[in-house]
């Protein structure tokens, strides 16, 4: 059972290192949407790359924030209902959910490797004039955050299927 839970913690641990960089992607995405606004109404001029590049920051931010939303327990789930359900229940919809969730990511990563792939091997970047090289990169983070979520999957339904406690959720401890 220690190794499960070591398991199962060592992928969490993953998954909160791409919170983290989802969080912190979200400052400066923040940053430079002012500074964008700035540049375009005080200094009156703007830049291609720039739009592009925030565009850009809303992929990291989505594909790595769903699992660590998963982690920290803010999934999508009917609570009214849910809390009037019997505790047996609760675990087996959050088994069911963590491994269903699992092999839909799975899913898509395998969707979207060869259009990875493909823009790749073409050398993708912005089609626009003073636009983002590097396009292929940006789509690379697809298969990334839905391999990330189906780990997050799977030690989702390992920890309620196990009763392991989650330390995201435990009394005093912050989370997020």
């Amino acid at each position: 059972m220690q190794a499960l839970s070591r398991f199962v913690n060592g992928i969490e641990g993953a998954v909160r290192l791409f919170g983290w960089i989802a969080a912190w992607t979200c400052v400066a995405l923040v940053l430079m949407v002012a500074g964008d606004v700035f540049i375009r109404y005080f200094l009156r001029t703007g830049a291609v790359w720039l739009q592009e590049l925030q565009w850009h920051l809303i992929s990291p931010i989505a594909l790595f924030g769903m699992s660590y939303a998963l982690y920290c327990g803010e999934q999508v789930r009917v609570d009214v209902l849910f809390e009037r359900f019997p505790p047996w229940l609760c675990r087996a919809i959050e088994v069911v959910g963590g491994l269903a969730l699992m092999v839909f990511a799975i899913y898509a990563v395998w969707l979207s490797l060869p259009w990875v792939q493909q823009s790749w091997l073409r050398a993708e970047s912005s089609p626009n004039p003073g636009g983002l090289p590097f396009r292929w990169a940006l789509k690379g983070l697809i298969p990334l955050g839905f391999a990330l979520l189906a780990l997050q999957g799977l030690a989702h339904a390992l920890r309620h299927g196990f009763g392991l406690t989650n330390p995201a959720n435990a009394p005093g401890h912050s989370g997020h």
